[in-house]
């Protein structure tokens, strides 16, 4: 079907209107907003962005490729619309798309841990709510947060948007731009710490800048389990907002009751504002019990029937890094492997191997871990400090790779070390050998540690489906 099928999601006056932009080309009407030319749809309005390559070196390209427009700071060969700063003329645009959207109720998801997973939960029950838009992958900067704001049409009734950080000061902007009615912080933990003098603390506080934004009459959905919840609900109160809870205490708006593991996913033992609810998930990391509360919660408050939030749980499959599971054929039957690779921390590595104790395994339970990243001077303890997480796991076998995890080979046990290298490209074919029929092998690190290659490694070793 052409883009001519659809309503247009920016005309050119709309798009010069919102930024203030010189028009250098005949009216046009743009179906999407993108700003890579490897994913650019025919129709889009290309917008030319400055950064470690400068997107105007490709207008050209998104022109040919059939984009709409340019959205450019100079001149280029074909239509476009000129303004001084094209970043900011993207924040303009999602600005007016937020506007244009009147009635739409939006929701913003932050945290330490499992933003990404809950968003995408939300996602899928709005999606079966009504007209709804949504964050997609892990666009939650500074310029994921205005270019999905642009990308919303204006018939959306409820969105919901990724918020992340590295440095205070950061979700504030964002928050203030999307304006949510609801926000979700996941859980607070020792990530970036690095960045913040007063360590844990300031990731809270920082965390807490997503109510600097908030739509009058606001809800704030909040983890009652949190050490810092005390802080973020103050934070909350003092903005005016009403504070849900979700956790394992009896006063939770939704409490959690019980998480049973099974096969394709897990089973959500719970209490919703009272009413008692047993209701299937197809993910199975022991994590998604609060994760799960924590969608309802959102969802409700985003006048969604908490029966949508249900039901997409029920479907919602762990997302590729974050958890995906894949059965690798082997001599005499088949692995599985559990595809964490996407990122970790210490309260996520911990969750991970708290999933692995709760799999049932005809081999081993091997765990592949590299380093976490951005934990700040104690690094070398933290990693080591797994060892006890690991034990009450009862894994089998630990593969480790990098300097920080070293430290954790060093406090493990010989009769569970796999082997240890300095990089995850020379470490995947020993794990590749390892790997055995009826093993479960989770590999968890964050991404700038390579995860992924061991990942890859096991893919290519067997034929995996």
């Amino acid at each position: 079907m052409t883009t001519a099928a659809y309503a247009p999601l920016w005309t050119s006056a709309e798009i010069a209107n919102a930024t203030g932009g010189q028009v250098d080309a005949p009216p046009f009407d743009a179906y999407g907003v993108s700003i890579d030319t490897r994913t650019l749809e025919p129709g889009d309005l290309f917008v030319a962005l400055a950064g470690d390559r400068d997107g105007h070196d490709f207008a050209d390209a998104a022109l040919a490729s059939g984009a709409a427009a340019a959205l450019v700071g100079r001149e280029v060969r074909g239509p476009g619309i000129r303004v001084p700063d094209t970043l900011r003329a993207l924040e303009h645009m999602g600005e007016a798309a937020r506007d244009r959207a009147m009635t739409a109720r939006r929701a913003a998801v932050t945290g330490s841990v499992g933003k990404t997973g809950v968003t995408q939960a939300i996602a899928a029950a709005l999606k079966l709510a009504g007209p709804s838009h949504s964050s997609v992958q892990s666009y939650n900067n500074h310029i994921g947060v205005p270019l999905t704001l642009a990308r919303m049409p204006r018939e959306t009734e409820r969105a919901v948007f990724e918020i992340g950080m590295n440095h205070a000061g950061e979700i504030g902007p964002l928050s203030k731009m999307v304006r949510p009615h609801v926000a979700v912080i996941t859980m607070v933990g020792p990530v970036h710490v690095e960045n913040f003098p007063d360590g844990e603390q300031g990731v809270a506080t920082a965390k807490a800048e997503v109510f600097e934004g908030m739509a009058p009459g606001g809800v704030a959905v909040l983890n009652a389990d949190d050490a810092w919840f005390g802080l973020l609900s103050g934070a909350a109160k003092a903005a005016g907002l009403e504070v849900k809870t979700f956790g394992s205490g009896e006063s939770c708006d939704a409490q959690l009751i019980g998480f049973e593991v099974n096969e394709g996913g897990a089973t959500v033992v719970a209490a919703l504002h009272g009413r008692a609810l047993r209701f299937p998930i197809a993910q199975s990391g022991a994590h998604w019990g609060l994760n799960s509360l924590a969608t309802l919660l959102a969802v409700v408050a985003l006048g969604a029937p908490v029966e949508a939030a249900i039901e997409a749980l029920g479907a919602f499959a762990p997302l590729t890094g974050r958890g995906a599971e894949t059965q690798i054929a082997l001599k005499g039957g088949f692995a599985t492997l559990i595809d964490e690779s996407y990122n970790a921390n210490p309260i996520s590595m911990r969750a991970a191997l708290r999933t692995l104790a709760g799999r049932k395994v005809e081999g081993r339970r091997i765990a592949v871990l590299t380093d976490m990243l951005e934990i700040g001077a104690d690094t070398d303890a933290v990693h080591a400090a797994l060892v006890q997480p690991i034990e009450a796991a009862h894994v089998d076998l630990v593969f480790c790779t990098g300097p920080a995890m070293h430290a954790l080979w060093e406090a493990m046990p010989k009769n569970r070390r796999g082997a240890w290298d300095a990089t995850a490209e020379a470490l995947a074919p020993l794990v590749v050998e390892a790997l055995a029929s009826g093993d479960v092998v989770m590999v968890k690190g964050s991404k700038g540690s390579k995860a992924s290659l061991v990942v890859e490694a096991l893919l290519a070793s067997g034929e995996a489906r």
